[in-house]
Parts: C-alpha cells; structure tokens; sequence
C-alpha cells in the first residue's frame, strides 16, 4: 500500500481508499513571486506545501498539489509585480480556480478540506473560492462536506517569536523573505537558500497606506522586506514544530478527530 500522503503520488484506486476511509485533503495556496536574490521563486509553495505533508501525517490526511500561482504580490507585503519571475493572477481568476478545485474535491469524495495560504495576499481571495465551491457543492446536493481556511504562518508560539526576535517581531507583513521564510527554506530546501546573497537594504519603511502608481524607492531593491542575514535551519525547526503541533490540535479540535 502506499503510504505516501501526496495526493498526486498515488494511484486513483488508492486516492479513493483514502477518501472512503475519511482522509482530510489539505489543498495549499502558494504563489510564483520574488523572494530576494538569496531565494528561488518557489518559497510560497514549498513553504505551505511542507508544513501541510507534515500535518496531514499526523492525521492520516492528503495533500493535493499546491497551486503554484497567487493573487498579485502587493508591494508593501510581496515586494509588487515589478520584480521579474514574479507571475500572478487576478482575484477573480485566482478565487475561481481555488472553487473548482474545491467543488472537484466534493465531487470526489472527500467531505474535509483545509485550504493552507502560503502567501499573504491568497487570504481573501481563497475565502471568495471556497465560498463559491462550497455553494456549488450544496447545489448539488453534497452539504456535509466542512472546510477551514488558515494561514499556517498564524499557529506559532509568542515564546518561539519571542525568542526569534528578542527587540521585536516587525510583523508578518514585513517578514517576506527574511527571517522566519529564509529559516523555514533553509529547513526545507536548503539547496534553494544561498545567504551568501542576503541582502541588507532594509528593513522597509512603509506609510500604513498604499499608493498607485508605486513610487521608485518605496521597496527595497532587493524585494526583502525585513532582515534575513540572521537565518538559520534551527530556526526553521522551531518555527516548524509549532506550525505542525497547532495545526494539528486545531484540524483534530474542529473535525473532531
């Protein structure tokens, strides 16, 4: 039997045994977006992606494959559209194909579906989706299916944020490729993370507003938002054990596991 808890590495007859035995799928919500000149462009689907494989081990859960394209990275939390590699959908585009992916997973089966953002600017889009695949689900006929929708970023302890950023957490915001992303990436795909190119032009220092068109020197240059020169894999392995132990708590509290 395979054990794998990728949903896209088993087999359809294997993929339903899962389903029938009542498998939460966890459907993360990633992006293809700069994440300074120290990262590859894939941080917003490996990040998710991994904290998701983890959790769903826990609770005999699937991963369904990360949609790899997001909402339009802002500038004052992504770093803009400017940046090249950085490739983006409109909302509306975004939110319908979280919906089909949705109302597809319904019709398959699966009654328990969370969706993990892994970029900050998915929340309300994915919100927008999964309320229209909810409906379409309904109207057909299929209204015991429940779902949740997280940002995994959320589920960490004030002590390990304490203990990461002993004169202050700048916010999750501002941590775009820094600090908490370059340790997790470095956990995770170390191959990915060069620190030899963290770059020092910030922190940034932005209005509490936002402004079209964007002025020249309103990002730092880099695309990183904070600091990550301070990164580290130990880092990431605390930051991890607190995503995967309250998201677990939380999914085995809401479904009743």
């Amino acid at each position: 039997m395979n054990d794998s808890v990728m949903m896209a590495e088993l087999t359809w007859p294997e993929f339903q045994a899962k389903v029938d035995a009542g498998a939460v799928v966890f459907l993360p919500l990633g992006a293809t977006e700069q994440h300074g000149p120290h990262m590859a462009l894939n941080v917003d689907v490996v990040l998710p992606t991994g904290v998701c494989e983890r959790v769903a081990r826990n609770i005999g859960g699937l991963v369904a494959p990360c949609i790899p394209y997001g909402y339009k990275s802002q500038p004052r939390s992504g770093g803009g559209e400017a940046f090249p590699g950085t490739v983006s959908l409109d909302a509306n585009t975004f939110s319908l194909v979280v919906r089909d992916v949705v109302r597809g997973l319904g019709h398959k089966g699966v009654k328990k579906i969370v969706l993990v953002i892994g970029h900050f600017e998915n929340a309300w889009p994915a919100v927008e989706g999964l309320d229209l695949g909810l409906r379409e689900l309904r109207r057909d006929g299929l209204t015991d299916i429940e779902a949740m929708r997280l940002e995994y970023w959320d589920f960490v302890e004030r002590a390990t944020l304490d203990r990461l950023f002993p004169d202050g957490f700048p916010g999750t915001e501002l941590e775009h490729a820094s600090l908490l992303e370059t340790s997790l990436m470095l956990l995770l795909r170390p191959d990915l993370v060069d620190m030899s190119k963290v770059p020092d032009d910030g922190p940034a220092k932005f209005p509490t507003f936002d402004r079209w068109p964007v002025p020249e020197g309103f990002v730092p240059a880099s695309g990183v938002l904070a600091r990550a020169e301070a990164a580290t894999a130990e880092k990431g392995e605390w930051l991890m054990a607190d995503h995967v132990r309250l998201i677990t708590e939380a999914v085995k509290a809401e479904f009743k596991l």
